[in-house]
């Protein structure tokens, strides 16, 4: 597995972050680690434009159409 170091982190966002960490019965590390995957596997609004314009020829979408989409990967998360 790849390793990511984080410098710099101002002290009042380690504190937030390590109590966070501690109320979820976790380690900084891995609840770190669980954000961070979670963040990942949410597609950024850019990605889901980019992927309704490659399902959709001519540039039209219709608000049915992108709202279906969006529904879709909303439930694919849940």
């Amino acid at each position: 597995m790849a390793t990511v170091q984080i410098k710099n982190v101002p002290p009042d966002v380690h504190r937030i972050l390590r109590e966070r960490a501690g109320k979820a019965g976790q380690s900084l590390q891995a609840y770190l680690l669980a954000q961070l995957q979670e963040q990942a596997s949410k597609p950024t609004i850019k990605e889901l434009f980019d992927r309704i314009d490659k399902e959709c020829s001519g540039g039209d979408v219709s608000f049915e159409f992108a709202t279906k989409v969006i529904r879709e990967d909303r439930d694919a998360r849940a």
